[in-house]
């Protein structure tokens, strides 16, 4: 065979190739989109399904809570590993940017400002929501980025009249030299909601009046006080600003050992905090059915959905449970019954070393 009758067969024969691959089927698998919860704050060493069987309903209602009350540093511990871990979220909520803003919200609440604005950076839409967009601004004051704040501040398309996008327009327009406008701003702020502190350093901003002390209450606080060059040091930091200002090396320490025998608790309670986890200090149930111990407050239905959620291993509706449980009572206000039952059940969905922190400080609370 002749060199150009070998090139015309083997020409046609990588036509027929071509032509069967293209008639054969590809299968194309959708990437799922990213959700509320997807986009991780940082590493916190909870599995990639920790939302599997967790209710949206649940998150609702516990989500706002942990932004808001005063949890005691177990249950904080808990709440920060649970919202800065990257897991797709419970099933029903979708990407929505106002949950996106309250998780992060939540976050710098309860004092990672860092893990929130890993989430912000990642998240779309800051200029359609005001929730997510406060999130934004006050992580950017928290990391000492004003101008990243003052630009969500001017992009922001709705809820600009809400006090706290008044109060930050004023500080930026403060900063840019543009002292009548800010005077204006800073008096449509206070006549909606007036701010004592806001005012005092806002009008020592604006007028050179004496400022005070310094306020660390949030972001903008603290913008206010360094501008003013207040002693920031001496002043008692809001959990959001302490982080902001002293970043833990190790947010997720490990925690001590807890002690492994009967004779090393005190009391009653003691004994029934230390059987809640670990290999049980108290194995046979008559030992511990006699302990006279207090019934706790969590409400019966919660207390059987928490029941639930562990028999079902759902790792972060038992979180959340525990959580709204842990709000309810505030930083001090856990009864001991209480207290054994959430650890108990945290420890069997596998958040052993959150489990061991609500027991300690449960001991160091009987002390």
């Amino acid at each position: 065979m002749s060199r150009l009758l070998l090139a015309a067969a083997l020409f046609a024969s990588l036509l027929t190739s071509a032509a069967t691959a293209a008639a054969q089927p590809v299968e194309v698998t959708p990437l799922a989109a990213p959700d509320a919860f997807s986009t991780p704050g940082r590493e916190t060493g909870l599995p990639a399904d920790l939302w599997r069987g967790a209710s949206a309903e649940t998150l609702a209602k516990v989500l706002p809570l942990l932004a808001t009350k005063p949890l005691s540093p177990a249950a904080a511990r808990l709440a920060r590993r649970v919202l800065a871990t990257g897991a797709p979220a419970p099933s029903g909520v979708g990407d929505d940017p106002g949950i996106v803003g309250a998780r992060a919200s939540a976050l710098i609440a309860l004092g990672d400002p860092q893990a929130a604005g890993t989430i912000l950076a990642r998240a779309a839409g800051l200029e359609r929501n005001a929730e997510l967009s406060q999130a934004a601004a006050e992580s950017a004051l928290l990391a000492g980025d004003e101008q990243r704040a003052c630009a969500i501040a001017e992009r922001l398309g709705e809820g600009r009249g809400q006090v706290y996008w008044l109060r930050l327009r004023a500080y930026c327009q403060a900063l840019a030299g543009q002292t009548a406008e800010a005077q204006l701003t800073f008096d449509l702020a206070q006549t909606q909601a007036r701010d004592a502190v806001f005012g005092r350093l806002m009008g020592a901003k604006l007028a050179g009046t004496p400022p005070g002390a310094a306020s660390l209450r949030n972001g903008l606080d603290l913008a206010l006080s360094r501008s003013l060059g207040l002693d920031v040091v001496a002043a008692k930091p809001a959990p959001a600003v302490a982080a902001a200002l002293t970043p833990e090396a190790d947010p997720f320490p490990p925690p001590p050992a807890l002690p492994a025998d009967e004779g090393a608790a005190s009391s009653d309670a003691a004994v029934l905090l230390l059987s809640s986890v670990g290999d049980t200090l108290v194995s046979d149930s008559p030992r511990l059915a006699a302990l006279n111990i207090p019934a706790g407050k969590m409400p019966g239905g919660r207390a059987l959905a928490l029941d639930r959620a562990v028999a079902a291993g759902a790792m972060g509706e038992t979180a959340l449970l525990a959580l709204w449980t842990a709000s309810e009572a505030g930083p001090g206000g856990l009864t001991a019954a209480d207290r054994a039952q959430l650890a108990y059940a945290l420890w069997r969905v596998g958040l052993r070393d959150d489990a061991a922190y609500f027991v300690l400080e449960g001991l160091a609370g009987l002390k």
